[in-house]
């Protein structure tokens, strides 16, 4: 079964914004399906998804992705390929506009993990897009950062993942994020940590959201889809999730197997989704 899910980053509950982050979250699910539905692979279909909610200014990634303390832009992304096992990820770029689309490239290449300049060199020679830094900064961002300066309120940036499986029956995922507000310049999270936020391989495929470090410490994305070898994808998402919790940590995941079926949860007051399956699309908070 084709289906595609899509996550928009977890942490608190937010009335004010959460029916755009639905409309976000579906639009990109959509993208990304309509990719699915014309017999594309689920690489390029959760490559797209994210690629839409990275040029969205609602979410944490690309456009409008919260900033460093000291005011920068520092972008993260991966991407992962079920069957294979192929993996691309970026850290610390500021100048590609699409960061997922730099991780893609990165899947048939010999380097898995590539970070700062050089990244955004690489993007370049590539003919992806680049801007100006600050051309990525919106004004809430910067307000955002402004009361953090004031209050030192450590608060949760949130990330954006898509995980696919398609019809021929491989599964990918992909995650990408501007890390959390106020962090120091230079901290990596897990998105681009595989098997921390990103994971895929034959059973199936998660992407991650939340405190990055106990991500990284619960190998997160890897446990959930480990699972999949004797539970549910709502199950495996649930028992990654108290890994991450036994660490100190929160946050969500969405998860996909091999046969198409797919689970989220998470254990922060909201986590926007949607999903597009045959005949079914919705979304979730």
């Amino acid at each position: 079964m084709r289906v595609i899910v899509v996550h928009g980053g977890a942490g608190a509950a937010d009335a004010e914004r959460e029916a755009r982050r639905r409309a976000g979250c579906l639009e990109a699910a959509r993208r990304g399906w309509a990719i699915l539905r014309q017999g594309g692979d689920a690489v390029e279909a959760v490559v797209e998804a994210v690629t839409a909610l990275e040029d969205d200014p609602e979410f944490n990634a690309g456009l409008g992705a919260v900033l460093t303390r000291d005011g920068q832009i520092q972008l993260d992304a991966a991407v992962m390929r079920g069957w294979d096992r192929a993996a691309g990820a970026v850290a610390w770029v500021a100048r590609t506009r699409n960061p997922v689309r730099l991780a893609r490239l990165l899947l048939d290449r010999e380097t898995v993990l590539m970070v700062g300049p050089p990244a955004d060199a690489l993007a370049a020679e590539a003919g992806l897009p680049q801007v100006d830094p600050t051309a990525l900064i919106t004004p809430r961002q910067r307000e955002r950062l402004a009361t953090f300066l004031a209050s030192r309120r450590v608060e949760e940036g949130g990330t954006v993942g898509a995980v696919a499986r398609d019809g021929s029956g491989g599964v990918a995922a992909a995650t990408s994020t501007g890390g959390r507000l106020g962090q120091r310049y230079g901290r990596v999270g897990d998105t681009p940590v595989i098997g921390a936020s990103t994971y895929a391989d034959q059973r199936g495929a998660a992407s991650a959201t939340g405190t990055g470090e106990a991500f990284i410490r619960a190998v997160a994305a890897f446990r959930a889809v480990s699972a999949l070898d004797h539970t549910s994808p709502d199950d495996a998402a649930t028992a990654a999730l108290a890994a991450v919790t036994e660490v100190g940590g929160r946050g969500g995941l969405i998860v996909v197997n091999a046969r198409g079926e797919f689970g989220v949860a998470f254990t922060t007051g909201q986590m926007v989704h949607a999903w597009v399956r045959e005949g079914e699309e919705g979304t979730g908070a």
